[in-house]
C-alpha cells in the first residue's frame, strides 16, 4: 500500500514497497497503521489512501476520508412568541418613531399608525420585542411542523368532545320526551297486559338505536348518496358521482398538453381557466370553471351569499345553508326595496334639477370629459384637492392659427394635396379669404373646364411647328444674322484678356468700366472659348 510520502524511491524500494503490499494484502504481513494507532484496510485503492498534496502528510493516515469539518450548534427550539423583554418610560434615540420600541423602526412596525407618534408623545410606549436568531440544519429549515406546539391540539379534541357530549345530551332529552308523552297516554288504561309493556319498552330502545345511528352516519352521507348510474364503456355500474365525468370523455388535463396552459388542481380536478383560448367556441365543449361560475344562475346564487353574511355581520338573523328560503325571500325584498330607493331618488333628483339629456345635446366637453379622478374645486373654481387632467399634446404646435385663418394646414384633403378647411386653399403660407375665396375658386375651376371644353370643341388638327434655330445667348436667331469677322476675333481677344485677369488678381485695373450691352459677336466668341466641363473631349490636346 502506498503512503502519502512521494520522497524520490528508487527501483528497489519501490519492488520492495510492491512485496510489501502484496503481502499486506495476503495477511502475511501486519496491516499498516495511521497516526491514531487505528489499522488501514490494505485492500484500499491508492487513490482513496493516498492524501492531497496540500495537506503534507507525513504519515499514512485515512484522516482525509473522514468528516473533518465541525457540525455547527444547530438548535432545535423555536421563536418565543409575543416575548417582550424591557418596557421603556419615555422615547429613545433610534426607536420606532410610531411606537418607541428599539427592535425595529417606523418602516417595519406591526402597530396602527398613529395620529402622533412616540416620539413626539414619549407616552405608551411599546415594550421591546424578544429577538433571537437561530442556526437551523437542513432538516430543520424545511420542518414545516418545526415550533409547533403538541398541546394546542387538546384544545381540537375538546370542542369534538363537547361536541359528542351535546349531541348525547340531546339525545337522552328527546328519548325522555317520548318516555313522558307514553306515559301521560297510558295513565288511564288498566286492562293491557305485561307482555305489551315488554314490546313497547323494545320499540323505544329500537327508536333510540335508530337515532343514534342517523347521526353517526350524518357524517359520510354525501359519500354513500348515490345519484344517478355512471356511463362506461363495460355496460354500466352505480357509484357515487362526486364530481366525476363521463369516462368517455376527454379528461380536462389531456385537453391542452402545454404545461403553461390552464393550471389543473387535482386534488379538487376543477381547471379555472379556458385551456383552449384559441380554439373555436363553437366546437368547444369545456371552456374553463369560470365559465359556469360567472355564467347563468351562479352569478345571483353569488349575490345571494354575500347578501346574506353581509345581513349577518349588520345583526340579522337569518343563514343561507340554515335557512335558504328565508335567505332567498329577504334577498327579494331587498332588492324590490332597492330598485324604489333607487327610483325615488332618481326622480328627486330629476324634480329638483331638471333633466338635461331631454333639453337638448350636451356640450361635447361634458360628454368627453369624464374621468375617475377626484378634483375637488371652491366657489371661485379654484382647484382645492386634486389635479387636473392635463391634455395630452405633441412636441409640435398645436391650435395655432395664422394669417387669419380659422383651422389649421392640414384640415382639409383634396386631389393629394394638403390645405385650410376654412377657405380650401392648398397653399401654406396664403390669407384666409374664408367663404368668398371659396366661391372664387370654384367658379374659376368652373371657368377653367369651360374654356377647356370650347377649345377641344373648336380645336382643328394640329399643325407642326416649326423648328427653330436657338441663338447662343438663349434666343431665337434671325434669319438675317451676319457675324463680322474682325469684330469677332476682337472680341475672342478680349475674352482670353478676361480669363488671364480672372486667373492674376494683380493685373486687374482699378478703374473698371462695366457695359451691359453684348453684341452677337462677344457672345459667339465666349461660346467658343468657355470650358465644356462635361464634354468628354475637352482633354483632348488641341491642335
Amino acid at each position: 500500500m502506498a503512503t502519502a510520502s512521494v520522497a524520490f524511491k528508487s527501483r528497489e524500494d519501490h519492488r520492495k514497497q510492491i512485496e510489501l503490499e502484496e503481502a499486506r494484502k495476503a495477511g502475511l504481513a501486519p496491516a499498516e497503521v495511521d497516526e491514531d494507532g487505528k489499522e488501514i484496510n490494505p485492500h484500499i485503492p491508492q487513490y482513496m489512501s493516498s492524501a492531497p498534496w496540500y495537506l503534507n502528510a507525513e504519515r499514512p493516515s485515512l484522516k482525509h476520508q473522514r468528516k473533518w469539518k465541525s457540525d455547527p450548534n444547530y438548535t432545535k427550539s423555536w421563536y418565543d412568541r409575543g416575548a417582550k423583554i424591557y418596557q421603556a418610560d419615555k422615547y429613545r434615540k433610534g426607536a420606532c418613531e410610531n411606537c418607541g420600541a428599539m427592535t425595529h423602526d417606523s418602516k417595519a412596525c406591526m402597530e396602527r399608525p398613529r395620529k402622533v407618534g412616540a416620539k413626539w408623545t414619549s407616552k405608551h410606549i411599546a415594550p421591546d420585542e424578544k429577538i433571537e436568531t437561530f442556526e437551523l440544519d437542513y432538516d430543520g429549515k424545511r420542518d414545516r411542523w418545526n415550533g409547533y406546539d403538541a398541546s394546542t391540539y387538546s384544545r381540537v379534541i375538546e370542542r369534538y368532545e363537547a361536541r359528542d357530549e351535546a349531541r348525547r345530551k340531546f339525545l337522552k332529552d328527546q328519548q325522555l320526551k317520548k318516555l313522558e308523552e307514553k306515559n301521560n297516554n297510558q295513565n288511564g288504561e288498566d286492562g293491557e297486559a305485561g307482555e305489551a309493556g315488554i314490546s313497547d319498552e323494545d320499540d323505544d330502545e329500537d327508536d333510540l338505536r335508530v337515532d343514534e345511528a342517523k347521526v353517526d352516519e350524518s357524517k359520510q352521507m354525501d359519500f354513500a348518496k348515490v345519484e344517478k348510474r355512471v356511463r362506461t364503456t363495460g355496460g354500466g355500474s352505480t357509484g357515487t358521482v362526486r364530481n366525476l365525468r363521463i369516462r368517455e370523455d376527454t379528461a380536462k388535463y389531456l385537453l391542452n398538453l402545454d404545461v403553461n396552459s390552464a393550471h389543473y388542481d387535482p386534488k379538487t380536478r376543477s381547471m379555472r381557466e379556458d385551456p383552449l383560448p384559441d380554439a373555436d367556441p363553437n366546437e368547444k365543449f369545456y371552456g374553463g370553471d369560470n365559465q359556469y361560475r360567472n355564467s347563468g344562475e351562479a352569478l345571483e346564487f353569488k349575490q345571494l351569499n354575500i347578501h346574506s353574511w353581509e345581513a349577518f355581520d349588520k345583526g340579522q338573523d337569518m343563514h343561507m345553508q340554515a335557512a335558504p328560503s328565508q335567505a332567498e325571500l329577504l334577498y327579494k325584498n331587498y332588492k324590490v326595496i332597492k330598485e324604489k330607493l333607487k327610483s325615488q331618488t332618481k326622480d328627486d333628483i330629476l324634480e329638483k334639477y331638471g333633466n338635461a339629456a331631454t333639453e337638448g345635446e350636451l356640450p361635447r366637453e361634458l360628454l368627453l370629459g369624464q374621468t375617475e379622478r377626484e378634483v375637488e374645486y371652491d366657489r371661485a373654481g379654484r382647484i382645492i384637492k386634486g389635479q387636473e387632467k392635463a391634455l395630452p399634446r405633441s412636441k409640435y404646435e398645436e391650435d395655432v392659427y395664422i394669417n387669419n385663418h380659422t383651422s389649421v394646414w392640414g384640415s382639409w384633403w383634396k386631389d393629394h394635396q394638403w390645405g385650410y378647411k376654412c377657405c380650401k386653399q392648398i397653399i401654406r403660407n396664403s390669407y384666409c379669404t374664408g367663404a368668398a375665396g371659396i366661391e372664387a375658386a370654384e367658379a374659376a375651376t368652373d371657368l377653367m373646364k369651360a374654356n377647356i371644353a370650347r377649345k377641344e370643341a373648336t380645336e382643328e388638327t394640329p399643325t407642326l411647328l416649326e423648328e427653330k434655330r436657338v441663338a447662343t445667348w438663349g434666343t431665337e436667331i434671325p434669319d438675317d444674322l451676319v457675324l463680322d469677322e474682325k469684330l469677332l476675333a476682337e472680341a475672342l481677344k478680349k475674352e482670353d484678356q478676361r480669363k488671364r485677369e480672372e486667373k492674376d488678381e494683380r493685373k486687374r485695373k482699378y478703374n473698371v468700366t462695366w457695359n451691359d450691352e453684348v453684341t452677337p459677336e462677344q457672345m459667339e466668341a465666349y461660346r467658343m472659348k468657355r470650358f465644356q466641363r462635361d464634354d468628354p473631349m475637352n482633354n483632348f490636346p488641341q491642335h
